[in-house]
């Protein structure tokens, strides 16, 4: 069936479709990762947007069981060049186009996907809309440009989970991440994650490194937070604008100094507003497996995995509180920073590596750490 991909520039794309029949809007965004497409999809940051992958052949594997990291897809759509429904793989259990149309994603192929990155990469990131019945270019050009931009959005209420739970998985399969920084099976530390969007390889890692989750929703309050009596705090990631999480940086500046607190991605966002910063859209995005950071520390060049469209203004940030710890190196963009005083510490990339290297483990291990102290 054809199906047609329009950006809100007026330039329209002919491929055909496969997953789910329909139409649907969002912000179209580009991954540069190699594999792990199962990892992107599921992965609550992306909710909202129409993700393209620039890597050519995309389904060779299939869908497998593990490697989720939500209960299903999150993505508004998904654009490839080629589609390849004869996966093989062991650990396979459905082949893509299939589990995307369980649950109703719209995916195009067939397309010049390196045409489309290139034109986000230089007019930036913007609104779309894939269709496979409506197939008049002006009408699906007047809609995408009617969408909602990402700008001014609260994601976060709409991923995050309904009510608290307890996190006790561990990842024992026999390709989990090797333990090189300390990691504890026995359960010593009470963490609350802060679920704006959470990857459940943060839980898996966090849990990994001894600690006992209470996930908690974006809304919690600090005082219900601070009433569990924790170890530590920990701030997940999350899609959407963070300066539009009006309630979440309130109750974190409530929560500053109080205990340990460790922020990935949104949640390293949340923190510096919450200090009294500034976020910025950047133009296209940061997202794929192999960008490059520097930690400022050691002078290490980490590889790192990252998913995120808006950043930290460092010049917006009060330095006789905060230093920087980690810097892009692609655009200099900042990736880390850590309280001078608290406890308190986070990361614009992924640690947990879902998909990507496994470079800056040693992070959990520094929340650890930090708690430990606290707890002495």
């Amino acid at each position: 069936m054809i199906a047609k991909l329009a950006l809100e520039n007026g330039t329209v794309f002919t491929g055909e479709h496969f997953g789910a029949e329909g139409e649907v809007t969002g912000e179209v965004c580009f991954n540069t990762s190699i594999t792990g497409y199962q990892e992107i999809l599921t992965d609550p940051s992306y909710a909202g947007q129409i993700v393209t992958m620039t890597y050519p052949l995309i389904g060779n594997y299939g869908v497998n069981l593990e490697d989720l990291e939500s209960v299903k897809p999150q993505v508004s759509g998904f654009i490839v060049k080629e589609y390849f429904d004869f996966y093989s793989n062991w650990r396979a259990h459905s082949s893509l186009g299939d589990w995307l149309k369980k649950y109703n994603i719209l995916a195009i192929q067939g397309i010049d996907t390196r045409m489309l990155t290139k034109i986000l990469r230089d007019q930036g990131a913007m609104r779309g809309i894939i269709s496979t019945k409506d197939l008049n270019d002006a009408s699906l050009v007047a809609k995408a440009k009617a969408s909602l931009e990402m700008t001014g959005l609260d994601l976060a209420k709409k991923v995050t989970t309904e009510k608290e739970y307890k996190w006790s998985d561990v990842d024992t399969t026999n390709y989990a991440l090797a333990t090189r920084h300390g990691e504890q099976k026995d359960a010593r530390f009470k963490v609350v994650v802060y679920d704006y969007g959470v990857k459940q390889n943060i839980l898996r890692r966090l849990t990994s490194y001894g600690c006992d989750l209470t996930v908690v929703p974006a809304s919690t309050t600090a005082e219900q937070v601070l009433a569990m009596n924790p170890d530590g705090i920990f701030l997940s990631n999350g899609p959407g604008d963070p300066d539009a999480v009006k309630y979440a940086i309130l109750n974190l500046k409530k929560l500053i100094g109080k205990k340990p607190m460790f922020g990935i991605c949104l949640g390293h966002q949340l923190l510096a507003l919450a200090l009294g910063g500034k976020t910025y859209k950047l133009k296209f995005g940061h997202r794929g497996a192999n960008h490059p950071v520097k930690n400022l520390h050691n002078s290490e060049i980490e590889i790192t995995s990252q998913n995120h469209g808006f950043a930290v203004d460092w010049k917006s940030m009060d330095e006789s509180q905060v230093e920087l710890t980690h810097i892009n190196l692609n655009d200099q963009t900042v990736e880390g920073f850590q309280h001078k005083k608290h406890p308190l510490f986070c990361v614009q990339y992924h640690p947990e590596a879902s998909p990507g290297p496994h470079d800056s483990d040693y992070l959990f291990s520094k929340f650890v750490k930090l708690m430990e102290k606290s707890k002495n």
